[in-house]
């Protein structure tokens, strides 16, 4: 089978009531949502069960529960004595990884995460900045529509998805100017996309800054399984550059298509997306087709897990 990866997912794969059949059924899973009520002083569990899509659309809640839905839905998995060789997350999803790799605990992830998110949305005013997708074009001509666009404000690639797929961020005008031109250079589809801060920009250095305080008051662990970091691609084994990499990814690209090719060069032939939706899994495929890809989120797609991994 090669080897095996666990991803997570990124902000914006929330709805109410993911992980809730795993929970259900799993006390593995059901402890995780306990573990992050009393990290964070609120019924977690009930705000993702039961709450609604506008209140888990606020960044400093979409964060730690997306973290929460991830960690819980892995629990099975574990119990099974299925462990990955090695782990990556899309920008919030590194977060869980580093739970999973046993870099942080994942009271800390989560009490973190929840900062981030706050310090995320205040960085930028809504309305000030914006974030857009370019679908169907070359990453080195969405750089250059993006360095020309830079002549009216501030507005750089946030992520490289996959191939055809980048997305842009910065201050509004700038990024619509982006837009403009990327589409007059022939994309197939370049929109705004329905965000409340400009994400992995230059303009979320003061979350960066923020998040750097809380980071010091963490101890990271030892890395158990080799984790493969947004901000260059590459894989990290040393806990000493964490906390470094962790605060750059606020305010710098994404780069996950280079995650990925990095995992594929290493032998990873088993991708598994860990946590609401299959965003990652839909990335994944258009990098590289013949590898498997199987995503984890409720009681049918884990029992698909079992047979696949076991």
């Amino acid at each position: 089978m090669g080897k095996v990866a666990f991803i997570f997912p990124g902000q914006g794969a929330q709805y109410v009531g993911m992980g809730k059949e795993i929970a259900d059924k799993y006390n593995s899973a059901r402890k995780v949502y306990d573990e992050a009520t009393e990290a964070l002083g609120f019924d977690v569990g009930e705000m993702i069960f039961n709450s609604d899509d506008e209140t888990l659309k606020i960044t400093e809640n979409t964060q730690p529960t997306i973290v929460t839905t991830s960690i819980a839905c892995m629990q099975p998995l574990l119990e099974k004595g299925i462990k990955p060789d090695y782990v990556a997350g899309l920008s919030l999803g590194e977060y869980a990884a580093h739970v999973a790799a046993g870099t942080i605990s994942f009271k800390d992830a989560v009490s973190l995460v929840r900062k981030r998110g706050k310090y995320m949305q205040e960085a930028v005013p809504v309305g000030v900045g914006a974030m857009a997708a370019i679908i169907g074009l070359e990453s080195n001509d969405v750089i250059d529509c993006c360095k020309e666009a830079s002549q009216i404000g501030i507005v750089e690639p946030a992520n490289f998805n996959c191939p055809g797929q980048i997305v842009v961020a910065g201050e509004t005008e700038a990024v619509e100017k982006a837009v403009e031109l990327c589409n007059a250079k022939g994309a197939m589809r370049a929109m705004l996309l329905p965000v409340s801060a400009p994400f992995h920009c230059s303009l979320l250095k003061p979350a960066g800054e923020k998040l750097a305080v809380e980071l010091e008051k963490v101890t990271l662990n030892d890395i158990k399984i080799p984790v493969i970091t947004n901000v260059t691609g590459d894989v990290v084994t040393e806990k000493d550059i964490v906390k470094e990499l962790l605060i750059k990814q606020v305010s710098t690209s994404v780069l996950w298509e280079k995650c990925i090719r990095t995992m594929l060069s290493e032998g990873v032939a088993t991708f598994v997306e860990i946590g609401p939706g299959k965003v990652l899994s839909g990335f994944v495929k258009k990098i590289d087709r013949s590898v498997k890809v199987i995503n984890v989120e409720n009681l049918k797609t884990l029992d698909n897990a079992f047979e696949i991994l076991a």
